[in-house]
C-alpha cells in the first residue's frame, strides 16, 4: 500500500491486488489515517465496477461521519452509478478539489 500525504490529505494507492485484499489493507491502516482526508487511488485496477466500488460504502460513510472527505479516483465507474455516500471523480486533481469544497463547507458549518 502507497501512502502519499500532503498536508492533511492523504492519497492512497496499491498495485498488483484485488480490492478485497485493497480494502482489507486499508481498513487496518485506517487508524494512522482517519484524522486525514483520504483519497484513494483506483487506477490500478484494470477492471473495476460498480460493485467493487461499494465495497468501499462503509468506511466512507464512517469516515465522513467523523468529518473528513473520503473520494475514490477512477475513470471506470461514475458518479451517477453509486451512492451519495460514496464520492467518485476521474482524476487526482478534481479529488483534491472536492476535498478543498468540502472544507470550506465545513469551516462555514454548511
Amino acid at each position: 500500500m502507497i501512502f502519499d500525504k500532503n498536508g492533511n490529505t492523504t492519497v492512497v494507492s496499491q498495485e498488483n491486488i484485488a480490492i478485497p485484499a485493497f480494502l482489507e489493507n486499508l481498513n487496518a491502516a485506517y487508524p494512522k489515517l482517519e484524522s486525514d482526508n483520504i483519497i484513494v487511488n483506483l487506477f490500478s485496477f484494470s477492471k473495476l465496477g460498480t460493485g467493487d466500488v461499494l465495497e468501499f460504502l462503509d468506511i466512507a460513510r464512517t469516515h465522513t461521519a467523523n468529518g473528513k472527505s473520503f473520494v475514490l479516483v477512477t475513470d471506470k465507474v461514475g458518479y451517477e452509478d453509486v451512492p451519495d455516500a460514496i464520492t467518485v471523480v476521474p482524476t487526482i486533481q478534481e479529488a483534491k478539489d472536492i476535498i478543498e469544497m468540502e472544507e470550506i463547507e465545513r469551516d462555514l458549518g454548511i
